[in-house]
């Protein structure tokens, strides 16, 4: 997301060693909600001649978007995802805004998720939620035409299992 900044105010300082002249900066973002906690920052030693929107623009986006938190290894994902779905409580709303959530990120999830979350459909003896889900993944799949069988492949016995029909066995994908 591109964020706009509006310059507040500039001051003119010389640097106490140097006695270069600097500018000191104070930007303000532009109906950024999320970081309204962050919503004035000093800009120091920044050269009259550095001083472009592009060069200060980066600098903010590179002070404030990106994240210095520790990244979520696959395991882990997989992890938080099975546990989710594997809730004992977990009811319809959870659980469609678990698939929604899934499939809004840019991956096709594992079959072990998968598994997990037809077996969720399962305990609230939600057969559409279950197809849906299929379909999701079907989709999200797109023109690779390797990722969705593989899944069918690895999900069988677990929609066997659980007496599941695939949207190809319902003739649902035709429509």
């Amino acid at each position: 997301m591109l964020t706009t900044f509006l310059l507040k105010k500039k001051k003119k300082f010389k640097h106490q060693s140097t006695g270069r002249n600097f500018l000191s900066v104070c930007v303000q973002p532009d109906r950024c909600s999320h970081i309204r906690a962050l919503a004035r920052i000093q800009l120091h030693y920044i050269t009259r001649q550095h001083l472009s929107f592009s060069h200060l623009t980066q600098a903010l986006l590179a002070s404030r978007c990106y994240s210095h938190g520790k990244q979520e290894t696959d395991e882990e994902f997989d992890a938080r995802w099975v546990t989710y779905f594997n809730k004992q409580d977990i009811d319809a709303w959870e659980l469609r805004k678990g698939m929604n959530t899934l499939v809004g990120y840019d991956l096709v999830p594992e079959p072990k998720i998968l598994e997990a979350a037809l077996r969720a459909c399962r305990r609230l003896d939600d057969l559409a939620s279950a197809i849906r889900i299929l379909e999701a993944v079907k989709h999200k799949a797109g023109p690779n035409k390797e990722i969705y069988p593989y899944l069918i492949q690895e999900l069988q016995p677990i929609l066997d299992e659980l007496g599941i029909s695939t949207p190809e066995e319902l003739g649902i994908d035709k429509l």
